[in-house]
């Protein structure tokens, strides 16, 4: 059961060098609330966590795709602290302690800084997606949370040479600081708005268009409309 739990999303547990899986608080009162679920309401794996994300148990319609135990488990396996970790990417101790605990989320920006730090790409942030082939239902997508009202949707399965996601952006939310890497985009509009900027460049973009740039180029956005925006967004090589 614990193991389904963390297939699907609900839990994202520390696991230490002996694979031993390393559970919070939280993550033991979102699964009692789901066991419970499955065997007095009868609900199955969609219902639960439509269920919990209406009480609040899950952020902002997540699968807990928190990347923060994920990076205190590699700051911890390289005998590092806080305080080293926070210098290096330009943040305070407060914001990564409270990160590291899922007390708060990071911006893309920021997370490119702290992949790039540990040597990461974006697909390691995410849980594995358990499709057997090429197929990915949308019930199998794994998320992860790109700061306040950012979330991205992980769409092909196993060792893939693009980054395919489905960026979900907020009214207001955006990416935060510039940021710039190796590779390239591509950009495509489903719905809403985004106001890209490349260098001092702003380009705006609604339902229908498509964009195209190199990713060497310093880049920010935001979303300027009043409805989510949706965007299907791949990078290549995977990375930040």
């Amino acid at each position: 059961m614990v193991r389904s739990w963390d297939r699907l999303g609900l839990t994202n547990p520390v696991r230490t060098e002996s694979k031993y899986r390393l559970y919070s608080l939280e993550d033991l009162r979102v699964m009692r609330r789901a066991i419970y679920l499955r065997r007095e309401q009868g609900l199955n794996a969609p219902g639960i966590l439509k269920q919990l994300r209406q009480e609040g148990l899950l952020k902002h319609g997540e699968a807990r795709g928190d990347a923060g135990p994920r990076f205190r488990k590699l700051r911890l396996q390289r005998g590092e602290s806080l305080a080293t970790v926070a210098q290096a990417v330009g943040v305070s101790v407060g914001f990564l302690s409270n990160l590291e605990r899922s007390h708060s989320g990071a911006s893309v920006g920021i997370m490119r800084k702290l992949a790039q730090y540990y040597g990461l790409n974006i697909l390691d942030l995410f849980s594995p997606i358990d499709a057997p082939g090429p197929l990915v239902r949308p019930s199998e997508r794994k998320e992860l949370e790109g700061g306040t009202g950012v979330r991205m949707e992980l769409l092909a399965a196993g060792n893939v040479g693009m980054e395919p996601h489905l960026f979900r952006v907020a009214p207001g939310s955006g990416s935060g600081e510039p940021y710039a890497h190796e590779g390239e985009e591509f950009l495509y509009i489903l719905s809403g708005r985004l106001n890209i900027f490349l260098g001092d460049e702003e380009f705006k973009l609604r339902a229908g268009d498509s964009f195209y740039f190199t990713s060497s180029t310093p880049h920010h956005w935001n979303n300027p409309g009043k409805t989510e925006a949706s965007i299907l967004w791949i990078n290549t090589p995977p990375t930040f």
